[in-house]
C-alpha cells in the first residue's frame, strides 16, 4: 500500500454529505476501513498459505495419524532456525559496528525463541513410541542430523566444525556451500571479541582476552555494556544447551538406544554433544571471580 493509499483509507472519506445537500434520511456515503483499498493483498497470499499448507507430504500409506504432527514439528523448527540465523547474523554485524545495544536486543530475542524450541518438544512427546514406529522405517535414510540450518546456527555462534560437511550424507550442494561460507564468515564470538578490543581492552591472544573479560566482570560500572553483552551471549549458549539436553531425553523416550534413521548411533551421539559450549571462555572466567 502506498502512502497515498494509506492516507486515503484514513482521511479520504467525508464525515457526511455536504451541508447544502438534501437529507434523504439514508446513508449516501460508503465508509472504508483500513486495508480495503489499494493492492489486493490478503492474509493467505501474504503468508503464502497455499504453498505452506501443501508442504506436509506424508510417506505413509495409508496415512499414519501422527506423521502429520512429526512433519509439522520439524518444519516449524526449520522456520525458527531461519529466524534465529537472521537474528544472529544481525547481532554479529551490530557488534562489529559498535551498536552493542542493538546486539543485546537481538540476542534477547534469540533466547526467547530458543525457549519456544525447548518447550515445543513436549508437543512431539505426545506421540507414543508405538505410533512413531508405524512410520519411522519409512523415514530412512533421512535424519535430523542433515539439518543444514541447525549446523549453520552452531557455526554462526562460534562452534565451527569443518568435518561436518563431509561427514554427513544427504546435504545438497547448496547446503554444503552455505556451510562452507559459514566456516569463513565472522561468528557471534568474533563480533564480541571485536567489541572487547574496540573498548580499549587487550584481545589479541586468548590469555589477553581472558584477563580482559575478568576485568570486565570485576568493573561492571566501567564496562557495563560489555558485561551485559556477555550475559546475553551466555543466555543463548545456555538455551542451546537446554535444547540439546531436552532433545536427547525425548529421543531416548521415543526410541531408546536404537540407531538413528540416518545411521547415527542415535541418543549416544546426542549425549556426546551435551558438553558443547559456544563461548567456553565466558564460562571459564567464572572460576576467576
Amino acid at each position: 500500500m502506498t502512502k497515498e493509499q494509506s492516507a486515503d483509507s484514513v482521511v479520504g472519506c467525508p464525515a457526511g454529505p455536504p451541508s447544502d445537500s438534501p437529507d434523504f434520511g439514508t446513508e449516501t456515503v460508503t465508509s472504508h476501513h483500513f486495508g480495503e483499498e489499494g493492492a489486493k493483498l490478503t492474509y493467505g497470499s501474504y503468508l503464502r498459505l497455499e504453498q505452506l499448507l501443501s508442504a506436509q507430504v506424508l510417506e505413509s500409506d495409508p496415512p499414519a495419524h501422527d506423521e502429520l504432527l512429526f512433519i509439522t514439528i520439524h518444519q516449524v523448527y526449520e522456520l525458527w532456525f531461519k529466524q534465529l540465523l537472521h537474528e544472529v547474523d544481525a547481532a554479529t554485524q551490530a557488534m562489529f559496528e559498535g551498536r552493542l545495544w542493538w546486539a543485546k536486543h537481538l540476542l534477547k530475542r534469540v533466547a526467547v525463541i530458543e525457549d519456544v524450541l525447548v518447550r515445543q518438544i513436549a508437543v512431539l512427546e505426545t506421540m507414543t513410541p508405538q505410533d512413531f514406529l508405524v512410520f519411522r522405517e519409512l523415514l530412512s535414510p533421512a535424519s535430523g542430523f542433515q539439518s543444514a540450518q541447525f549446523r549453520e546456527l552452531e557455526f554462526a555462534s562460534g562452534a565451527k566444525d569443518p568435518t561436518y560437511i563431509k561427514r554427513f550424507r544427504g546435504l545438497t550442494q547448496v547446503e554444503q556451500d552455505r556451510l562452507a561460507r559459514r566456516l569463513e564468515a565472522p561468528s557471534l564470538w568474533d563480533g564480541f571479541v571485536h567489541a572487547v578490543a574496540q573498548s580499549g581492552l587487550d584481545a589479541g591472544t586468548e590469555e589477553e582476552l581472558r584477563a580482559s573479560l575478568v576485568a570486565v566482570a570485576r568493573d561492571r560500572d566501567k564496562y557495563g555494556d560489555l558485561w551485559e553483552l556477555a550475559e546475553v551471549l551466555l543466555d543463548h549458549d545456555e538455551a542451546a544447551a537446554m535444547w540439546r539436553a531436552r532433545h536427547v531425553t525425548m529421543v531416548e523416550r521415543q526410541i531408546g538406544t536404537k540407531s538413528g534413521t540416518g545411521g547415527s548411533t542415535g541418543a549416544p551421539y546426542l549425549r556426546s554433544r551435551l558438553g558443547l559450549h559456544y563461548f567456553p571462555l565466558l564460562w571459564e572466567i567464572r572460576s576467576s571471580l
